[in-house]
């Protein structure tokens, strides 16, 4: 592999035109096609075969009212004042009257009207599920809500029908600011900061265009696009620093430009693709949990890596052919790029780290292991009404809701039975009977009389476990089915929480085996499982702290705390394995090439270290920074991700990678690389830093580039 992506490093560079032009053309290309079937993103976290999801399909054409789209108009009075009939039926009527509507059900027919009258609710049926609605009915449910803001009413709008749509918040616009600036440090030059950003740009916007090209076509859950463009723009960032790197090293060795392009891109390129191809196969093994939206969602990351890895070794290699040596002339006064003599922060760390690598050892453990203590109370849930910030529409309806009716107004249960009138008051009265029910309303019945829906209002709010506990309970109860949005989103949490331990047993022997072809070594692959494991542990023990107990909720900007969205533990396992078996190859690889020369063990690890460190640590601080961009913004899903990458990545980078590994690697010494013989036999070899490749040749004359 390395002889090829050698030869393809050279042909881009002199080829620099053709390669541009072809990347501008699909740019182009799909940008068009983006513009042209580009659809609306799913807003549902559906899964097919819980009981929930199958209950609401079996009452989809009996009582469709119940299986299609639904939301709430919610009116308020000025406090003190109470809601009069005649503020309120003008704006009922002109709702109904909204094509795909199906019915907007009066609040004081249907009795919805807070006890002391100052909060009701208007009920609104779409005539199709949430899925198949489009934005302009919504928009006119909110239009037609007009009279009743006239007669002095405050209007907020939620419920499914009305949830707000995913957003990022600009806060990635800072996180790749941050970026540009740990480039200008770490290269000390304009032009070398700026083409891994470019490189980047380029990778994210084919990859988006293509993805937003197929959400016509196909139904793509609206968080998917968000991750794609967060683990895009952060590997296609750090896929190209790696290889300029590189290509830096080679002319400060006095290789001309374009044989120091062509190898740093058949050995860091090398890297590049198998740490990618570990991120990919991470990504792609979510279908593992049988989670339809979660299987999207990583196969629409997995793509953005994949157009990360070529932008890395075709287009950067083109833009370094018409760089040329602005790469290293064009400097930032004061920045200098750092020192690669030895006398740097990372020499001097590597030094200390393997002089004494049991007390760092030991620090490294107790550090992760004290992050890890909150995973034990993990509960998992998806986000509703009350899980935006203060403010947004969707969360005043909640608390409107709330404060009229009670946190279980926002969450209703569907109970469904078999049979006419007669079955659904039997169940009612049953139902009506359990702990943690604050009412139960007047059954409907089909007209054939064989299907009955029994709505449920329970006590505590829909992501309390009291109301997990009651969803239970009414399902206990024989014949009687549970569904709605409630007990949907408890179902896909439930069936996520059951797809972690044995979708972390397939990362784990996925890593083992990857890792045991990369470094020949048995010792080397479990160190590194166990340090993946405890960066896991320690990012979900964060997350729990803050998002689920409520520490630093206030610095953070947490929206509302409670449960951790239901996926980001898997997905969070996913991504950080990639991302953990990069940082990886790229220290321990140098390791083993300087073992492999004859260098002592410890020799070795501050060789190792020394070299690799300085790019680890600068790709380590773009991720912190462009996953850390996403925090700054306010939606319940998004938010959480980026918060646990940043935090996972800050722990594998700088407390695993550049403590525990050289202290364990110190600590075993040459038994590190014991590899017993049969197994040497059989594992195919893989050259990851292209040490097969011969050394470019030097140019007369002093070095290109210094640091």
């Amino acid at each position: 592999m390395t002889n090829l992506l050698h030869r393809l490093g050279r042909l881009a560079y002199r080829r620099r035109v053709a390669v541009l032009a072809i990347w501008l053309a699909l740019l182009g290309a799909l940008g068009g096609a983006a513009a042209v079937f580009a659809g609306q993103t799913s807003e549902e976290f559906r899964v097919p075969g819980t009981e929930a999801q199958a209950t609401l399909d079996r009452i989809a054409g009996s009582l469709p009212e119940y299986a299609d789209a639904s939301g709430r108009v919610v009116l308020a009075a000025p406090p003190g004042e109470r809601i009069e009939p005649r503020d309120v039926r003008p704006a009922v009527q002109a709702i109904g009257r909204v094509p795909r509507v199906a019915r907007a059900v009066d609040p004081f027919a249907a009795r919805a009207v807070s006890p002391d009258g100052r909060i009701a609710l208007v009920q609104v049926v779409f005539d199709r599920p949430a899925g198949e609605l489009e934005e302009a009915p919504r928009d006119g449910v909110r239009d037609a809500a007009a009279p009743a803001r006239d007669a002095g009413l405050r209007v907020e709008f939620g419920g499914d029908a009305f949830a707000p749509p995913v957003e990022v918040g600009g806060g990635e616009i800072i996180g790749v600011g941050v970026a540009v600036v740990v480039l200008l440090i770490t290269f000390g030059s304009l032009v070398a900061a700026g083409l891994p950003l470019l490189s980047a740009l380029a990778g994210v916007g084919i990859g988006m265009a293509g993805l937003y090209a197929l959400t016509g076509p196909l139904e793509i859950i609206s968080t998917a696009p968000v991750l794609a463009l967060m683990i895009g723009m952060a590997v296609g960032i750090d896929y190209a620093l790696f290889v300029l790197s590189r290509y830096r090293q080679n002319l400060a060795a006095g290789a001309g430009h374009e044989d120091a392009a062509a190898h740093a891109t058949g050995t860091a390129g090398g890297a590049v693709v198998f740490a990618g191809a570990t991120v990919v196969v991470a990504l792609a093994g979510l279908a593992v949990a049988g989670v339809p939206f979660l299987t999207v969602m990583g196969l629409s990351a997995a793509s953005a890596v994949i157009v990360a890895v070529f932008a890395a070794i075709t287009l950067l290699p083109a833009l370094l052919g018409f760089a040329g040596g602005a790469v290293t002339r064009v400097r930032v006064p004061g920045l200098r790029g750092g020192p690669r003599d030895g006398t740097g922060f990372g020499a001097r760390w590597a030094r200390l780290v393997v002089r004494r690598p049991l007390p760092v050892l030991l620090a490294g453990l107790a550090v992760t292991g004290i992050m890890a203590v909150p995973v034990q109370d993990l509960r998992l849930g998806l986000p509703g009404g009350g899980s935006y910030a203060e403010g947004t529409g969707a969360r005043h309806a909640y608390d409107l809701t709330t404060e009229g009716f009670g946190p279980g107004f926002n969450g209703p249960l569907i109970a469904v039975v078999n049979g006419g009138p007669d079955a659904a008051r039997r169940a009612a009265a049953r139902i009506s009977a359990l702990p943690g029910v604050a009412a139960v309303l007047p059954p409907d019945a089909s007209a054939d009389g064989r299907t009955a829906a029994v709505p449920v209002i329970p006590e505590h709010g829909p992501d309390t476990r009291a109301t997990e506990n009651l969803v239970e309970a009414i399902r206990d109860e024989p014949g009687i089915a549970v569904t709605g949005t409630t007990a949907a989103n408890i179902d896909v949490s439930r069936k996520l929480r059951d797809a972690l331990p044995p979708f972390l047993a397939v990362i784990t022997v996925i890593s083992m085996l990857l890792l045991t072809l990369a470094f020949r070594s048995v010792l080397v692959p479990l160190k590194a499982v166990a340090g993946f494991l405890l960066s896991v542990g320690a990012s979900l023990g964060a997350v729990v702290a803050v998002y689920q107990w409520g520490w630093l909720a206030g610095a953070v900007g947490v929206p509302k705390v409670g449960p951790v969205v239901g996926f980001l533990p898997i997905l969070l396992i996913s991504v950080l394995f990639g991302l953990a078996m990069d940082y990886q190859v790229f220290l321990v690889s140098r390791m083993r090439e300087e073992h492999a020369r004859g260098a002592a063990p410890r020799a070795a690890v501050v060789t190792g270290f020394t070299d690799g460190a300085r790019v680890v640590t600068a790709a380590a601080l773009i991720m912190i920074a462009v996953f850390g961009g996403f925090v700054i913004g306010d939606d319940p899903i998004v938010q959480p991700i980026g918060f646990a990458l940043a935090v996972g990545v800050a722990v594998d980078a700088f407390v695993v990678r550049m403590g525990l590994v050289p202290a364990v690697m110190a600590l075993l010494g040459r038994a590190a690389w014991w590899f017993p013989r049969r197994l040497d036999r059989v594992v195919p070899h893989v050259d990851l830093e292209g040490t097969a490749l011969p050394e470019p040749e030097r140019t007369p004359g002093p070095a290109a580039v210094r640091g």
